[in-house]
């Protein structure tokens, strides 16, 4: 998909704030957060939704996943929501499948909208 901005940043010809690459997955922050540290994980191949991804590399994006929340709790946070829309009925807005982790803190409401801030 030569104009999927998610495809974009993982051939890096749009810049993100990349934190975290292995061979098949990137996770960078995203640019409109819920909080602070809110990050996005891509594979690096587009797939549409969680449907498309294959299942061989299913635990490797939860190691991905976990990697990342491991991170956001060094960096103070005590929870975390991990968010995936499939679709856009279901709030999909980039059409490349991504994972949402979402830093908590102690006090902060626990309902998270898509787009953040609506």
């Amino acid at each position: 998909m030569n104009d999927c901005i998610f495809c974009k940043i993982a051939r890096k010809e749009i810049s993100a704030e990349i934190f975290y690459e292995s061979d098949n997955f990137i996770a960078f922050l995203d640019a409109n957060p819920c909080s602070k540290g809110h990050t996005l994980i891509i594979p690096k191949k587009h797939f549409f939704n969680l449907i498309e991804l294959p299942a061989i590399l299913g635990n490797e994006l939860l190691d991905v996943i976990k990697k990342v929340a491991e991170m956001r709790f060094k960096d103070g946070a005590e929870g975390f929501n991990v968010i995936v829309n499939n679709g856009k009925e279901a709030g999909q807005v980039v059409m490349h499948l991504h994972v949402h982790v979402i830093p908590r803190k102690k006090g902060e409401k626990a309902i998270v909208r898509f787009p953040c801030g609506a």
